[in-house]
């Protein structure tokens, strides 16, 4: 079934969404863990997220170009492709806890690499290290907490990791401040805070989940079945991928005071904490297709607000909160999309191949978005954020006109879905449909087949 079937079709996926899981998979007592895990992943986020902007920071300083300084920071989305694969085959291999170990003193040991070795060549190798090493903990972390859950909490779970994942880069922000961006110290700092996640982890995990990663949906099949997810996905990473990469690189540009570069860099993880649940209730209570339309249409024009605010102006600040409520949001938009036209089976596949469609748009964001800022002017970030917003929302409107939407009754109930997760953590949606439909879906389905 696609996108374009009749709605009378619909019923069909709802054979396998009403699976039970009876308890945690993991043993010991499954919340003193999930907390544990939890306060690793703030800590692992605590400090990529302050890594991130340091080197935003740097790059500008060690005097890297534009363009050098896009290449740096779209390594890390490259590494992000790869290390969601490798570390699943490791999971097998050797257990959770040594696969988190291992990629944790990894991340830890290349941001100390950044402090020693300066250059773009090294930075861009760490990085993609980097990247690497935090897809694996992501999917490490994920399919633990998957294990912990039960049906009564899979919701609550994914909720809190989007909590400890944006939490912890937000504060990673406000850590720019704790000493001067041209030293050492919060190279060591970031290094630290990596290397601090471990102790919750291997102190608290009594045993390992088993590991059941499934295989991806290729990318033509999912292209077939829901196309506005995979255009959304690739566009949306790409708007994530500039906005996340290059923030730092636009503020140092732009010659933003150093006091405010952290709220300016802030602002918009804020915005995705505090405006993805409100925009995600509304998903559930009319189209989704069309509330991704105009949640497309509201970034496209924040980016042109901040295209014309002065640089580092409170309406700025205010502006970048706005963005990211409504960039960040997009992706778990379409995680949800998606997951109104598959069943559940076909679920954490297909937002395997959404992860990587995301991932693939994210490496491009910052490498086209710094060209066209060396070029022409550090407005640029925003110009592109302006572009490939309008794009997502000309798609959807052409969709919107042509095509008929699902039923709302049909939707899955929204989740916010953390902007860099792995395909694992979908496994923490909820497994229901709207229960009041479920009979009925049943029945739609032995008649249309």
């Amino acid at each position: 079934m696609t996108e374009d079937a009749n709605t009378s079709e619909i019923g069909s996926i709802s054979g396998d969404d009403d699976e039970v899981v009876g308890g945690p998979l993991i043993e010991g007592n499954p919340t003193v863990a999930a907390r544990a895990l939890l306060l690793g992943v703030f800590l692992l986020m605590a400090g990529n997220g302050l890594q991130g902007s340091l080197l935003g920071v740097r790059t500008e300083a060690e005097g890297f170009s534009l363009a050098a300084a896009g290449i740096v920071m779209a390594c890390y989305f490259a590494g992000f492709l790869f290390g969601s694969r490798s570390a699943e085959k490791l999971l097998g291999q050797v257990g959770h806890i040594r696969v988190f170990a291992a990629l944790a003193s990894s991340a830890s040991a290349a941001v100390l690499m950044h402090s020693v070795f300066i250059s773009p060549v090294t930075w861009g190798l760490m990085r993609f290290v980097t990247g690497m090493c935090m897809a694996g903990l992501f999917v490490v972390s994920e399919s633990w907490l998957n294990d912990m859950a039960t049906n009564a909490t899979r919701g609550r779970l994914l909720s809190l990791y989007m909590v400890a994942t944006m939490g912890g880069m937000t504060v990673g922000q406000f850590l720019l401040e704790a000493a001067d961006p041209s030293g050492f110290k919060l190279f060591v700092l970031a290094s630290i805070l990596v290397s601090a996640s471990l102790l919750p982890v291997t102190l608290s995990a009594s045993s390992s989940p088993p590991t059941s990663i499934p295989e991806p949906l290729s990318f033509r099949e999912l292209y077939w079945l829901v196309p506005t997810g995979v255009i959304s996905s690739f566009w949306g990473g790409m708007s994530a991928g500039v906005l996340i990469g290059l923030g730092a690189v636009y503020a140092v540009a732009a010659d933003l005071p150093g006091n405010r570069i952290p709220t300016f860099l802030a602002a918009p993880l804020i915005g995705s904490f505090l405006l993805q649940w409100p925009i995600g209730w509304i998903s559930d209570r009319m189209s989704r297709r069309t509330v991704m339309l105009w949640v497309a249409v509201a970034a496209s024009g924040v980016c042109a607000g901040l295209f014309a605010a002065p640089a580092g102006s409170w309406t700025a600040i205010v502006l970048m909160f706005l963005l990211g409520g409504t960039t960040f949001p997009l992706y778990s938009l379409t995680i949800a999309f998606a997951g109104d036209w598959l069943p559940q089976s076909q679920l954490t596949a297909a937002s395997a191949t959404l992860v990587r469609v995301n991932g693939v748009g994210a490496v491009f964001g910052p490498l086209v978005a710094a060209g066209l800022m060396a070029i022409t002017s550090p407005r640029a970030f925003f110009a592109v954020m302006i572009a490939t917003h309008a794009l997502i929302a000309s798609y959807i409107a052409w969709r919107v006109l042509f095509r008929d939407a699902l039923p709302v009754e049909r939707q899955r109930a929204f989740v916010a879905y953390p902007a860099r997760a792995s395909a694992v953590a979908s496994n923490l949606i909820g497994r229901r449909r709207r229960s009041q439909y479920a009979e009925s879906a049943a029945d739609d389905a032995e008649t249309a087949g």
